[in-house]
């Protein structure tokens, strides 16, 4: 994994901006720690940072190939897990490789299929090619848009980044939120629209998409979609179908040249992928190393909840040894959390989600002192329909997206000058009725089918970007690599018309899950029932939290005070607000004190 930037200008002679471009190049350092690259030319600039998995010697970027009377360069980010394929069929084409690196085969296959050779891909990748043939830029994005990509356009130059920072770094880009900036902050939260880069005249290369520029023209492609037909496969043969591609692709993501390992929190998920992987290292004749997290006096403080019905560490322990792996349980503590609780902000360059990234963030962080690669059960609850959401009358006849039915928090204790500017409950609505636009529909569906599939395609393309998103940057924040074997886009797409009564066969969410992993896992383990993510119950977090929030509320210099209904926001840092307490209004006060510091530490400014 890596970083990418760079800079093109067709009326701009660029070849002597190295300092610019180093900068920019340098703002990424954390996402690929382990070397540098910048190349410049007339009209483009690309940077570079590598973070080396695969091939030290032979995958330096920028990449370039060189033809007599022309360059076509690269700056990749990921990884193709088909690359072997391709590179077969490249060479069976006349190619000729000196490297064994999947960026030299992305290269050749724009060589020999130009943009088209994005549909070729199977992995998780943001890449950016200037071609001196005809002077364009192309910036593509994987499918389910695991790795990140920004661009501005700033006159006649386009300035691109992995992260926003990147492009800050640039002179002619400005931290500027006006009113639809602002709208996302406190009107969607965390959970964003797609092609936002909620900063002013900033956008991100949507998932699935590739963007090309040319000196006066700009074109969007959508290479690839969800597409609704009949599911025509019974039981037995979904099942087998969902375990194979779930074999073939934990085999493709383990290819690595360097330590790879796999989060495990003892839920179906991680457990599945742990044990196929762990069965892939014992053929091996090696052992794989597995990581979970926990919080201190977690056993003592757990409250069994509709999100926890039980402690996962009992299971970790119990899958790790069925599997057979080394095991290592990371105990954070209050105090750790509360002191870096900003990093996830700065890994976003936008507020988050508090204190579950901050874990996340130092889960990897001692993950990274051995390891280099971890494979993720992210993403299988949005695939395979297994969040309650999917059962619940109120939320399928809803009107907005799920999650924001439980947000009210943020809304009520904004300023009535902010609320009245912004109308952000119509904001809402615009940004739901866009993605029920987008909807490819099943004729022939029932009612409840037809609304099943509407939700299964907000958490897909709403939802779950946010959380790649979330494990993208607090893993690259630590120059760690982070694969998420559910979000291959042939499982995904199998998925998306199986029927929910067949997922949830067993009457248990994902069902047809669970007899997948069948032969991997212990049948107690297969059908545990959901827990979420784990939080820690630590009162002391909580209160150090309402400190952080009171000194911010006190400081007259604040800059989220004009935004906030400063005497509501006080209640709830006092703990005397009866609706916001506990969690709820510990995740509140997380993102009001990542907002303040995001507003400070970014200077941003705010036109409306």
């Amino acid at each position: 994994m890596c970083g990418i930037t760079g800079w093109v200008s067709w009326t701009q002679n660029l070849s002597k901006q190295h300092c610019i471009l180093e900068n920019m190049t340098e703002a990424l350092t954390h996402r690929g720690p382990d070397r540098d690259g910048m190349w410049l030319t007339k009209h483009a600039a690309l940077g570079h940072r590598r973070l080396i998995v695969i091939d030290p010697d032979g995958g330096k970027q920028p990449m370039i190939y060189r033809n007599g009377s022309y360059e076509i360069a690269l700056s990749y980010n990921g990884e193709l897990y088909n690359f072997a394929a391709l590179k077969k069929e490249l060479m069976d084409n006349g190619h000729q490789f000196m490297s064994s690196s999947d960026t030299e085969v992305l290269l050749h296959a724009y060589l020999e299929w130009g943009e088209a050779c994005i549909e070729r891909l199977n992995g998780i990748f943001a890449f950016a090619v200037w071609d001196e043939r005809n002077e364009q830029l192309m910036l593509g994005r994987d499918h389910l848009g695991v790795k990140p990509l920004y661009f501005a356009n700033r006159g006649e130059d386009i300035i691109f980044g992995s992260e926003l920072k990147a492009m800050f770094a640039h002179p002619e880009v400005e931290p500027v939120v006006d009113q639809q900036g602002l709208s996302e902050i406190f009107g969607l939260g965390p959970i964003r629209t797609p092609g936002q880069g909620v900063f002013k005249d900033i956008e991100e290369v949507r998932a699935g998409h590739y963007v090309t520029f040319k000196k006066d023209t700009r074109t969007e492609e959508c290479y690839w979609m969800l597409d609704s037909h009949p599911h025509p496969d019974d039981l037995e043969t979904t099942v087998s179908t969902i375990r194979s591609y779930l074999e073939d692709t934990v085999k493709q993501q383990l290819v690595a040249d360097r330590p790879v390992v796999s989060m495990l929190s003892g839920g179906l998920d991680s457990s599945g992928l742990t044990a196929i992987a762990g069965n892939e290292f014992s053929e091996a004749g090696k052992t794989l190393h597995t990581y979970s997290i926990d919080f201190e006096n977690n056993e003592k403080d757990f409250e069994k909840d509709f999100l926890r019905g039980d402690l996962d560490e009992p299971w970790v322990k119990k899958v790790s040894e069925e599997v057979g792996t080394n095991h290592k349980s990371v105990v954070l503590d209050g105090d750790e959390l509360v002191e870096n609780l900003l990093v996830p902000m700065r890994a976003r360059d936008l507020p988050g989600v508090g204190e579950i990234e901050t874990s996340l963030y130092l889960l990897f962080k001692e993950m990274k002192k051995e390891a280099t690669v971890a494979l993720s059960g992210e993403s299988a609850d949005e695939v395979f329909s297994g969040y309650p959401w999917f059962h619940q009358e109120e939320f399928l006849d809803a009107d907005t997206f799920p999650w924001l039915m439980n947000m009210s928090g943020i809304s009520d204790i904004l300023s009535d000058e902010l609320k009245g500017r912004l109308d952000l409950s119509n904001y809402q609505k615009e940004r739901y009725q866009e993605a029920l636009d987008e909807v490819p529909v099943l004729a022939g569906e029932s009612e409840l089918q037809a609304k099943q599939r509407r939700m299964s395609y907000m958490f897909i393309t709403r939802f779950l970007p946010f959380m790649l998103d979330r494990k993208d940057r607090a893993s690259m924040m630590t120059g760690f690599e982070v694969r998420v074997p559910f979000c291959d886009y042939r499982l995904v797409q199998y998925l998306w018309n199986v029927p929910i009564e067949m997922k949830n066969v067993d009457n248990i969410e994902k069902g047809v899950l669970r007899r997948a992993f069948e032969g991997y896992l212990s049948e107690d383990v297969r059908y545990r029932k959901k827990s979420a993510y784990p939080s820690t119950k630590d009162k002391e977090y909580l209160k150090r939290v309402q400190e952080w929030m009171l000194q911010i509320l006190n400081d007259p210099n604040s800059p989220i005070l004009p935004y906030i209904n400063v005497e509501k926001t006080r209640l709830i840092a006092e703990g005397k607000d009866e609706n916001l307490q506990g969690s709820s209004a510990k995740g509140l006060l997380d993102y009001l004190i990542q907002v303040n510091a995001w507003l400070v530490e970014y200077n941003i400014r705010v036109t409306l």
